[in-house]
């Protein structure tokens, strides 16, 4: 099976901007542009492949191009978005599988974000200053009082966030990041600012669902390894390896060769310059905000090129 360059489904919530267009050569009319679908298989969007089939088509297939682990999976495992926050995102919580599966009926969501850009001063909500009880937490969103609560975190390019389900977030103005998550689009929504959406009502809150999956312990940030590998001109950096998703920094500058076994698919995307990646499948040109998509098996690969670059899988 060869390398398949992919086209993303966008999302034009309220909080979005340009900056995928501009920074990251996304083609829509939507305007504002908030999210990137990159590699989808979601019921909600799907990624899409050269020939207007998508890659939930693809998968359905060719089962075997999401390799033996991800088949250990339901659903296919991930979903890689971009996300460009001109305002502030809502306050919110995602469950967990047990709670998501029974209530919702499709996982629930752990995800890592690797902020790609960031404007000065920027910051992030991630979880809590001190423990409160569920009735704090309750009584705090009833009174529009949960800013005073919760841990604000500053922000610079390069970081990355471990979000696990059940951990209260919410994403900063002004702060471009790519988020690699279980394949899901449940959230349950607790502060919105008081912003209306397009037809003038304030957007829902989510707060007994809320109050039902919230890890209201005092915020302690998951501690992740990075080990890191070379291989040939490349520096590759893990920054997690969790039983949902693996997902790698790459720093190329020049040549290396890699493998895409039977255990897994790869994504990649091009988070800055320009690569090659030729294999005896097929030959892909990337360039910044492109994202491929590598059916398991396909064997060796070589990229070329100077570039930084993200790759995950199961």
């Amino acid at each position: 099976m060869q390398p398949i360059k992919l086209t993303p489904v966008y999302k034009d919530y309220l909080w979005g901007g340009e900056r995928l267009k501009t920074d990251y050569r996304k083609q829509t009319d939507l305007m504002p542009l908030a999210e990137s679908w990159e590699l989808s298989c979601h019921k909600d969007g799907s990624s899409l492949l050269g020939d207007g089939s998508t890659l939930s088509d693809y998968v359905q297939k060719h089962p075997e191009a999401v390799g033996t682990r991800g088949a250990e999976f339901a659903y296919f495992p991930i979903l890689f978005k971009l996300i460009d926050a001109k305002g502030d995102l809502s306050l919110q919580v995602h469950p967990d599988d047990e709670y998501a599966l029974r209530v919702e009926h499709e996982y629930g969501k752990t995800e890592i974000w690797i902020v790609l850009d960031c404007e000065p001063g920027a910051k992030l909500i991630y979880g809590f200053r001190e423990k409160i009880t569920k009735e704090q937490f309750r009584a705090k969103i009833a009174d529009n009082t949960i800013l005073d609560v919760v841990n604000f975190m500053p922000v610079k390019k390069g970081d990355v966030f471990f979000i696990e389900a059940g951990t209260l977030h919410g994403i900063g103005k002004g702060i471009v990041i790519a988020e690699i998550q279980q394949n899901s689009n449940t959230t349950y929504r607790v502060y919105d600012y008081g912003r209306l959406d397009a037809a003038g009502n304030l957007r829902p809150l989510h707060v007994d669902k809320a109050i039902d999956v919230t890890n209201t312990e005092q915020f302690q940030e998951v501690a992740l390894d990075h080990p890191v590998r070379t291989a040939g001109d490349c520096t590759i950096t893990t920054l997690a390896d969790c039983s949902y998703f693996k997902t790698e920094r790459m720093e190329l500058d020049g040549e290396c060769t890699l493998s895409v076994d039977k255990g897994s698919f790869t994504g990649l995307f091009c988070a800055e310059g320009k690569v090659v990646l030729e294999s005896e499948k097929g030959t892909l040109q990337l360039a910044k905000g492109d994202t491929a998509f590598l059916p398991a098996g396909m064997g060796a690969y070589t990229l070329k090129g100077k570039a930084q670059l993200i790759s995950m899988g199961v």
